[in-house]
């Protein structure tokens, strides 16, 4: 197992992990506000095989077997995560670190004259955001970081695969590659959107 706070146990080179978020907005939950998340992905190589991410506040639970991503719901029902640009919402993470600075910092997406002519800001500090996108809460998602081995991110990348969504890093590179990052949308032309502003962002900060 790689928990966040208790780093890894069992063997160094066993094929199986189990990556666990056991809090994700600890800060938050401290003071009992949302919102916060667990998140749990077990790996076998480099590959996902399923995942959960849980609202400790609402008992909600997201989940993909790496084919479907659904809500948990206690009579066993839930339509699938259905990803929609419709809310224009987009979720920008400001907790550091910040490792593409200064050519790129998320916090002055919220400033950009672009993204305010289409979409509407949301300041996050959980990675319960990044399961909004799947299920359709939120039009897309955007974070700094090199997220690869993260037990914050890897249920959450995996439910928004499964469920259809378009990720790439903050260049619009394939995940985990160059400069790292994530922007993941409900759709290609809001990812198309989100990564105009980015690129532009960077050649001003040049």
């Amino acid at each position: 197992m790689t928990g966040e706070e208790s780093g890894h146990t069992g063997a160094a080179g066993a094929e199986r992990r189990w990556p666990v978020d056991p809090l994700c907005g600890t800060l938050n939950y401290a003071v009992h506000t949302t919102p916060a998340a667990v998140n749990v992905a077990p790996r076998v190589g480099s590959d996902v095989t399923a995942a959960a991410t849980a609202d400790p506040f609402t008992g909600e639970v997201f989940w993909t077997d790496g084919a479907r991503a659904r809500p948990r719901r206690e009579d066993g029902t839930g339509e699938p995560l259905a990803p929609s640009p419709g809310s224009r919402l987009v979720d920008v993470n400001l907790d550091p670190p910040f490792p593409n600075s200064p050519e790129f910092r998320a916090a002055r997406l919220l400033t950009a004259a672009e993204f305010a002519g289409h979409f509407r800001p949301r300041v996050v500090s959980t990675t319960l955001a990044v399961a909004r996108v799947a299920a359709g809460r939120r039009a897309a998602y955007v974070t700094d970081g090199h997220l690869r081995d993260s037990v914050h991110f890897a249920a959450g990348i995996a439910l928004c695969e499964a469920a259809g969504c378009v990720l790439t890093g903050i260049h619009g590179q394939p995940l985990h590659t160059g400069a790292g990052g994530l922007v993941v949308a409900a759709d290609r032309r809001t990812h198309a959107t989100l990564l105009k502003t980015i690129t532009d962002q960077i050649a001003d900060a040049r």
